[in-house]
C-alpha cells in the first residue's frame, strides 16, 4: 500500500511539473523548413515564444524518438544572435515516444515578453533512393519521410512545416488526414519545390502520447535529386607535428561510398564518355568532387589502392599566418581513375603538409605550444558516418592537454614511435561518429616540450652515427684470415 502510494505521489508530481512548465510559456508561432538533400538534411524551426509567467528562463523543445536518434548536430539560437544558447537534455516524458530538452535563456522573461528561438538540426542518413537500382542512364530519386506536427509542451497559436528541394520535381507528397481540428483549408500545398503542410491554428500542448495517438502522423516526399549520395564510411586522419622541420603533416585514409540507387546492369564506360562529352551524365554518378584544403599547403598527395592518381587539379592559396584572418582556401579537385556508381565504394588517401606557424603558436606565460587540427576535410553534401583523427605529438612532449569542439565518443592518450625515435611520441585520439559539415571545426591540444627533448633526436641520430664508425674502425683492425702469406726477404 505504502508502494502505491509512493508511485500515484510520484506521478502526480510529475504532472504538476508538467503542468507548471507548459503554464510558463505559449507559441504564437511555429515554422519549420526542411532543406532537404542527399547524406544530410537541414531542418531550421523557430519558435516564436510569449511568456507567461514572471522570471520565465527555462524553455523546453520536444522531438520525436526518430529524429533525436537521426539528429547528427543541434544547435539552438535567439534570432540575429550567432552565440549559441545551452541545451540540456531533460529525459522523455512519461508514457511518450519523444524527448525534451531545456534551453537556458540569456535571462529571465517577464511575464508577456516575446523572443524569437531558432533551432537549428542536421539530420543524417534519413533519406532512402526509390527506385533503389537505376540504370546507368536514368535519373535519381529520394524518399523523406517526417511527422506533421512539430511537437511542444506548450499551447501553440498556429504552426507550418516547409519542405524545400533543390528541384521542382516532386513525385510525390503525403495529404494529411483528420486535422480538420486545426485547418478548414488545404492542410497541404505545393509551390514549385516547395511542400507547405499548413498552417495549423489552434495546436494544443502536443509532447503527449494523447495527442500522438489522435493527431500525430508520418509524411512522405519522394523528389528528384540531382547530385550523388555521398557516405564516407571510414575517415583515418592522422596529424604529424614536426617542431625540427616546422611542419605540420594531415594524411587522410578515407573510404568513399555512393549511397544513392545501385547500379542496375553492367558499367559501360562508352555510355559513361558519351554521357560527359554532351553534358548529360547521371546524377547518382560521380565522376569528380572538389574539396577545400588550408592555404600555404605544399607535398599534396593523392593516392589510391593501386598508386599515385595523376587526374587532379590543385590551387594553392598563399599562407595565412595564425590569428590572421582566411579568406582564401586552397582547392583541390579529385578525379577517380573511374566513376563511382550508386552502391560503389572508392577507397583513396590524401595528404598534405603545412607550415606550422600557420596552426601553432607558444604561449611564453605557460610554456606550451598550441596546435589547432581540423576534425575533418568536408566533403560537400557527404555524412561521415565513422572517424578517427590522431594527432602524433613531438618526441618528449609532457603535460599534454586538449579542447574538443564537441564531445568524443572516445579520447585516449597513447604512443606511436617512427623513425629515429627512442621513446616514442605522444598520440591524442579521438573517435566520432555521423559528423556533418558543421562538425568541421579544429580541436586544440597545448603541450611542454622541454629542452633535453629537443636534443634527444640529434643526440640518438649522433649516438647510431658514432657506433657505426667505431664499429667500421674496430672491423679494418681485425684480421680473420687462417693463413697468413709469408714476406718473402731480399
Amino acid at each position: 500500500m505504502l508502494r502505491l502510494w509512493n508511485a500515484i505521489s510520484c506521478l502526480l508530481l510529475a504532472s504538476a511539473a508538467a503542468s507548471a512548465s507548459s503554464q510558463s510559456f505559449e507559441n504564437s508561432a511555429i515554422v519549420r523548413t526542411i532543406d532537404l538533400g542527399g547524406s544530410l538534411v537541414h531542418v531550421t524551426t523557430t519558435f516564436a515564444v510569449k511568456a507567461l509567467k514572471e522570471a520565465a528562463g527555462v524553455y523546453t523543445i520536444t522531438l520525436p524518438e526518430d529524429e533525436i536518434f537521426n539528429t547528427s548536430w543541434l544547435e539552438v539560437k535567439v534570432k540575429g544572435k550567432q552565440q549559441p544558447l545551452t541545451v540540456t537534455y531533460s529525459g522523455a516524458p512519461a508514457g511518450s515516444k519523444s524527448h525534451n530538452l531545456d534551453v537556458s535563456l540569456e535571462k529571465p522573461l517577464e511575464a508577456g515578453a516575446t523572443i524569437n528561438l531558432v533551432l537549428e538540426t542536421v539530420q543524417t542518413h534519413t533519406t532512402r533512393p526509390w527506385p533503389q537500382q537505376a540504370a546507368q542512364d536514368e535519373d535519381q530519386s529520394l524518399k523523406y519521410e517526417t511527422s506533421l506536427f512539430v511537437l511542444s509542451p506548450y499551447n501553440t497559436s498556429v504552426q507550418r512545416t516547409k519542405l524545400k528541394s533543390s528541384s521542382p520535381r516532386i513525385i510525390f507528397y503525403t495529404t494529411p488526414e483528420n486535422v480538420q481540428a486545426f485547418t478548414l483549408e488545404n492542410p497541404v500545398t505545393k509551390s514549385g519545390s516547395t511542400v507547405t503542410y499548413g498552417p495549423y491554428s489552434n495546436v494544443p500542448p502536443s509532447a503527449n502520447q494523447a495527442f500522438l495517438d489522435k493527431y500525430q502522423q508520418r509524411v512522405v516526399l519522394h523528389y528528384s535529386y540531382d547530385y550523388p549520395v555521398l557516405e564516407v564510411l571510414k575517415l583515418r586522419r592522422a596529424a604529424e607535428i614536426s617542431h625540427w622541420g616546422a611542419n605540420l603533416n594531415i594524411q587522410d585514409d578515407i573510404v568513399l561510398h555512393n549511397a544513392g540507387p545501385r547500379l542496375n546492369g553492367h558499367f559501360s564506360r562508352l555510355q559513361h564518355q558519351t554521357q560527359s562529352f554532351y553534358g548529360r551524365g547521371a546524377p547518382h554518378v560521380l565522376p569528380l568532387f572538389t574539396v577545400q584544403l588550408p592555404p600555404g599547403i605544399r607535398n599534396t598527395y593523392y593516392l589510391d589502392q593501386i598508386g599515385n592518381v595523376s587526374t587532379s587539379h590543385l590551387r594553392v592559396a598563399p599562407s595565412v599566418s595564425r590569428g590572421l584572418k582566411n579568406t582564401q582556401n586552397s582547392v583541390l579537385e579529385l578525379k577517380p581513375r573511374y566513376p563511382i556508381m550508386g552502391g560503389w565504394n572508392y577507397t583513396y588517401t590524401l595528404g598534405w603538409d603545412a607550415p606550422l606557424g600557420d596552426s601553432g603558436s607558444y604561449d611564453p606565460n605557460t610554456g606550451k605550444y598550441i596546435v589547432s587540427v581540423p576534425v575533418m576535410t568536408e566533403i560537400p553534401g557527404a555524412v561521415v558516418n565513422d572517424a578517427e583523427i590522431s594527432i602524433i605529438l613531438p618526441e618528449g612532449a609532457t603535460d599534454v592537454d586538449y579542447v574538443a569542439p564537441f564531445p568524443a565518443l572516445s579520447n585516449e592518450i597513447s604512443t606511436h614511435v617512427t623513425y629515429l625515435d627512442t621513446i616514442g611520441r605522444p598520440m591524442v585520439i579521438f573517435k566520432y561518429k555521423n559528423l556533418t559539415n558543421k562538425h568541421a571545426k579544429p580541436i586544440y591540444v597545448s603541450y611542454r616540450v622541454p629542452i633535453s627533448a629537443h636534443l634527444r633526436k640529434p643526440m640518438a641520430v649522433a649516438t647510431v652515427l658514432l657506433v657505426l664508425f667505431t664499429f667500421a674502425m674496430v672491423a679494418r683492425r681485425v684480421d680473420l684470415t687462417i693463413h697468413k702469406t709469408p714476406t718473402k726477404k731480399m
